[in-house]
């Protein structure tokens, strides 16, 4: 039996050194990610004394992924995926040390943090792209799965890590943790990850699809001389490459099932706080602990076959939870209620393999940066959109419509959250 068939299990996955070197790497990652936010949001408190500002910086992240997704991706698969990590750790150490030491002023850190952070879905497209080619077959499924754990984990662990950073070193003192949780992810990657050659080059003599062509595996020649990319520039061959992976309809709708359910749930997460006030924290906790725990059961629990037929029933039962809220429970049943829908994204599992699948190699790296700009972008519009919602109705006939949306756009995209037939 294959392990596709029967199913990985995570001890198969840890098992392989490159990924427990990724993986690593990654930790330290959203680790220092959590610590620098919450620094750099008291830094810009102490210097203005505005809490409005202070909010809004702290969820800049959003924002370079819209430009550096919509631009840039295509280095992803031009540039050797170490070189391309270990950059983005350097990247983040020097703009920690300037943001902490050089006395910028505010409207200097915040530019900075937007602008280095354009390379951002890049350096993270380079790390996605490579678990299919360390973890075949299902372990891959259970490779993303740990990684969605871990950052649902930096969420709990690392805000009240943070905080007592924060506390006891203040702004700067935090943001030179951070740079040092880079410099250890450098050694980490530079040791440890092997230097694997660029995915284009890999592939050999490929021409770029132009705008109606697909990109499913196997419409791309890969045999021939090195590397050729029709009309150069990464910024034009990200646009590209973009628009030709959106007009192949298989990928389209597999792109926008992992986008659209769970921007609305991020979209009633934000709605916690106004609607629960101080206690919001419990619930945001459990919201975290829920996406940890579907994670787990869908991975271990479920055979391969079985997490692409539960895609479309997880990704509604996301949604209904959310219904409840019209009776308007109290903090206790908000924060079960809100664990209940986060586990429902688990559903994203089921579509992990028939992805890999659907993109030739050669633009992987920017196919799996293409889905995470899109996620941040639709989590960021999300949360503007129910927040509107909340500005018409109330904060928990938002959450309401929120579950609507969820279930709605779930059986909208029925044909791709259901496995496709043999």
């Amino acid at each position: 039996m294959t392990t596709q068939e029967r199913g990985a299990t995570y001890t198969e996955v840890f098992a392989n050194r490159e990924f427990r070197v990724l993986f690593g790497s990654f930790a330290l990652l959203v680790a220092g990610d959590q610590v620098k936010m919450l620094a750099l949001s008291a830094l810009v408190y102490a210097r203005t004394g505005s809490p409005g500002l202070s909010a809004a910086t702290y969820t800049l992240g959003f924002l370079p992924y819209i430009v550096g997704g919509t631009f840039l991706l295509s280095l992803a698969d031009r540039i050797r995926p170490r070189i391309l990590m270990i950059v983005g750790e350097l990247l983040r150490v020097v703009t920690c040390l300037l943001m902490a030491f050089a006395g910028l002023p505010v409207w200097a850190l915040l530019a900075l943090v937007l602008v280095t952070g354009l390379f951002s879905p890049v350096f993270g497209a380079a790390r996605s792209a490579l678990l299919p080619d360390l973890l075949p077959g299902d372990a891959f499924v259970l490779g993303r799965s740990v990684l969605s754990m871990t950052a649902a984990g930096s969420q709990i662990g690392g805000l009240a890590v943070g905080g007592g950073i924060l506390a006891a070193a203040g702004p700067a003192g935090a943001l030179t943790v951070t740079a040092a949780l880079s410099a250890v992810a450098v050694v980490v990657l530079r040791f440890g990850l092997p230097d694997f050659p660029a995915r284009s080059a890999k592939a050999g003599d490929f021409p770029v699809p132009g705008a109606g062509e697909g990109l499913s595996a196997g419409s791309v020649e890969t045999e021939g001389s090195p590397a050729r990319v029709v009309g150069g520039g990464a910024v034009r061959e990200t646009l590209r490459v973009n628009r030709t992976l959106m007009v192949d309809a298989r990928v389209r709708g597999l792109l926008l099932a992992q986008w659209l359910p769970i921007s609305f749930v991020t979209g009633a997460e934000a709605m916690l706080v106004p609607y629960l006030g101080g206690t919001a924290g419990i619930a945001l906790a459990a919201s975290s602990v829920g996406l940890a725990a579907g994670n787990l059961a869908v991975g271990r629990l479920v055979s391969p076959a079985g997490r692409e037929r539960l895609a479309l029933p997880l990704a509604v039962a996301a949604g209904v939870p959310l219904l409840v809220f019209v009776v308007q429970p109290v903090f206790w049943g908000a924060a079960l209620l809100m664990l209940l829908a986060t586990a429902g994204s688990s559903y994203e599992l089921g579509l992990q393999r028939r992805f890999v699948e659907a993109v030739a190699e050669p633009f992987r790296g920017q196919a799996f940066g293409l889905s995470s700009a899109g996620m941040m972008t639709g989590q960021a519009l999300g949360a503007a959109l129910v927040g509107g919602a909340a500005e018409l109705t109330s904060p928990h006939m938002a959450i309401v419509l929120a579950g609507v949306a969820i279930i709605l756009c779930s059986l909208a995209l029925h044909r791709s959250l259901r496995p496709e037939p043999s």
